[in-house]
């Protein structure tokens, strides 16, 4: 179940030759890869390319007629693998993953596969999660690609570039046996439009017709065939796919007429250069520029016959390059001054160093760039005191009013969420013990290092928080906290961290966050998902008893483990006192405390249509919400501090004599009942009821709300004539 399906969509990669395919640029790379003849995909789900997973998932029955196997990998280095079947076959593949860091957790298998060489086009799908939009490190694919010699392709992001790069990636592959990146910005993957599209291509090699096995030891990657292979990289492999992107002119030219300027900029880049060019009057919407441009389909490896071409005759060049080290700029300048080419070229110097090179970014570049000019004038819509007039900087003051008016907003948990009252119960029983060392992984867990629950110290690599705990596990006053998800566990904290805390004798504690699915990244499935067809039919809030495909606990088992226990999120109480006897225990070896509930927003998604089914239908569907009694609350909002749901908030106080503002709950509660919960194990005020909303309620149900109010006046009659003999 992941959070958004296309079973509709997916209808469209059908279409044949001449049809007019329209959607986003997911969609497009999937119709891509079919039209390539691919024989195998596989990947490992992450910003932004997860939908990419998500599509090929509903596209199963079109996958399968023409032949095509696709698997969810275990991680990205596992993908990685699946491409080695190109190696000596001619088998079309592709894989896709996060990246840096999916390129980074596949690297042993990348740089082996490079340099083996591959006979079948292998390509990967990388998603650049760069920018201020990022969810990750600031690095880039870039230097992986130079350090393992795979070619990167950073097509423009409209659909028909990002189409036509699919098919010849797998071609210029194939012309150099050497796998490829082929990189997919955040707008890249969700930028709509058309092109026309082509037939689906059954592979060569399927299930249909099997290839014959062949064994070629010259690509096995040891010595002596690891010199030859080095080898034939830069004399063989290099040259190919140099002629290659020449002779089939994956890069492109751009002509302007201001032919003593030029502009060099990635694919992915484009349109942002085209947009700064049009607001300075120097390009039309439509990329009809002024100024030429040299389009960088293929970032690497660089063409120097193509850029010598481009560069030869203008005064000077700009080129437009995210991130660093500026590779792409000193490569540049290396090729230029070996032909004895003298063209100025202008990068860093007037550009950011680091970050993404949004809209006023390349606005103010560019500008510099033209006004550096020295032999013609270029008319500019706006002046450079105008562009940088828009950049709106803000001042200290500026910052000090936005933050009394906008309290800050870090990441957080999900209304609803089962790590919530887990990370609830750690506050708790922190307060108790003292504060905790907590190593923190990937996942939504993680949002618990920020405001209100401050825990985690750490965030090393998904699956690698109870190996990070290791090297202060002796040193601390308590047993080392680890936190890992579902997901992490699979994919990489079972070896990397529990098997290893095993064999060492780690004493600390691992909370393993069971949320039933890959939920940070969409709700993709797992080893340990929970069959959605075995609890879709509950309406109630309590999880029914699970039923997995693995379990986690069998796992941990297996490697070792003999302190383990399984515990409900949403029961406070019983974790405190779960997580208290880990800490306090005197049995030697590993703890793992096994955190269990189902994720809320896929529980969301698969609930409420059948609320609005039985309800439509007449049903009696009971749902509980709950509420602050105002007259109750004491406003110092513990309950706030100690759960942080964005369904927990504050209102005006209704008491006249009192000025702080009461706890509210609003109407996007679930009715899980954390607030409650902590209110009891927290010792706060009795303020918080639960009410049991029916809808289409009973007869029965109607008799008992008529007692109820007749019984609720009469007490508040009681109390009125109370005040009363007081008052006299």
């Amino acid at each position: 179940m992941a959070e958004r399906s296309f079973k509709e969509e997916v209808k469209k990669l059908r279409a044949g030759d001449g049809d007019l395919f329209k959607g986003e640029g997911i969609l497009a790379i999937t119709k891509a890869l079919l039209q390539s003849g691919v024989s195998y995909v596989g990947g490992y789900q992450g910003s932004p390319i997860s939908h990419l997973m998500d599509v090929l998932n509903d596209a199963q029955d079109i996958l399968g007629e023409l032949g095509v196997h696709f698997e969810a990998s275990g991680s990205e280095a596992t993908a990685a693998a699946m491409l080695s079947a190109s190696i000596n076959y001619p088998l079309r593949g592709a894989v896709t993953w996060k990246s840096t860091v999916g390129t980074n957790v596949a690297s042993d298998a990348l740089s082996n596969l490079a340099s083996a060489g591959v006979t079948g086009g292998a390509m990967v799908i990388v998603g650049e999660d760069y920018g201020e939009g990022a969810s990750i490190m600031q690095e880039r694919s870039y230097a992986f690609a130079m350090k393992a010699q795979m070619w990167l392709l950073d097509p423009r992001p409209n659909l028909t570039s990002i189409v036509d790069m699919v098919e010849k990636g797998f071609a210029l592959s194939e012309a150099s046996n050497t796998p490829i990146f082929y990189m997919m910005r955040i707008r890249g993957c969700h930028v709509t439009g058309e092109f026309l599209a082509r037939d689906n291509v059954a592979p060569r090699y399927s299930n249909r017709s099997p290839v014959s096995p062949q064994r070629e030891p010259e690509k096995i990657i040891l010595p002596p065939y690891v010199y030859a292979q080095e080898r034939e990289k830069i004399a063989q492999r290099l040259p190919a796919a140099i002629d290659f992107i020449r002779r089939e002119q994956l890069n492109e030219v751009f002509a302007g007429k201001y032919e003593h300027l030029g502009i060099i900029t990635c694919g992915g880049s484009y349109n942002t250069v085209i947009r700064a060019l049009e607001r300075q009057g120097l390009s039309d919407v439509y990329g009809n520029a002024d100024i030429p441009i040299y389009c960088l389909n293929v970032a690497y490896p660089l063409i120097p016959d193509e850029l010598v071409e481009f560069c030869v005759g203008k005064e000077q060049v700009l080129v437009l390059e995210e991130g660093q080290p500026e590779y792409i700029e000193q490569g540049i300048q290396t090729i230029l001054r070996r032909r004895d080419v003298q063209t100025r070229v202008f990068g860093k110097d007037i550009m950011p160093m680091a970050g993404e090179y949004t809209g006023q970014v390349m606005l103010e570049g560019i500008t510099r760039f033209v006004l550096a000019s020295r032999r013609e004038t270029v008319p500019l819509a706006m002046t450079l005191d105008t562009v940088l007039g828009r950049e709106t900087p803000l001042s200290e003051e500026d910052i000090a009013a936005l933050m009394n008016q906008l309290p800050p907003r870090p990441a957080g948990l999900c209304t609803g969420c089962p790590e919530r009252p887990l990370f609830s119960a750690i506050k708790q029983l922190q307060q108790d013990m003292g504060p905790f060392h907590i190593s923190s992984d990937i996942g939504c867990h993680s949002f618990a290092t920020a405001e209100p629950f401050n825990l985690g110290n750490t965030i090393m690599g998904y699956g690698l928080s109870l190996a990070s705990s290791s090297g202060m596990r002796h040193a601390l006053p308590h047993k080392a906290i680890s936190i890992m998800g579902d997901g992490g566990f699979w994919h990489n904290g079972l070896t990397s961290g529990v098997t290893s805390a095993v064999f060492n004798g780690h004493d600390g504690l691992l909370i393993i966050v069971d949320n039933g699915y890959s939920a940070a990244t969409g709700g993709q499935d797992i080893p340990s998902l929970v069959e959605p067809n075995l609890i879709a039919s509950t309406l109630d809030a309590e999880r029914p008893k699970r039923e997995q495909w693995q379990s986690i606990e069998d796992a941990c088992r297996g490697a070792g483990v003999q302190w383990i226990r399984t515990v409900s999120t949403y029961n406070i109480e019983s974790m405190k006192r779960t997580l208290r006897e880990a800490l306090t225990t005197d049995t030697a070896g590993l703890k793992v405390v096994i955190a269990e509930g189902e994720c809320m927003l896929n529980r969301q998604r698969r609930v409420k249509p059948l609320i609005r089914k039985a309800i439509d239908e007449g049903q009696r569907v009971e749902r509980a919400r709950f509420y602050v009694d105002p007259a109750t609350c004491t406003g110092d909002h513990g309950c706030i501090r100690l759960s942080g749901c964005p369904s927990l908030t504050i209102k005006e106080n209704p008491d006249p004599l009192r000025i702080d503002p009461v706890s509210y709950v609003d109407n996007s509660c679930v009715g899980c009942g954390v607030c409650g919960e902590n209110a009891h194990t927290a010792v706060l005020c009795p303020s918080f009821s639960r009410i049991d909303v029916i809808h289409n309620p009973s007869r029965a149900d109607r008799v008992l709300q008529r007692a109820r109010d007749r019984f609720r006046a009469w007490w508040r009659r009681r109390d009125e004539r109370r005040q009363q003999a007081l008052t006299l």
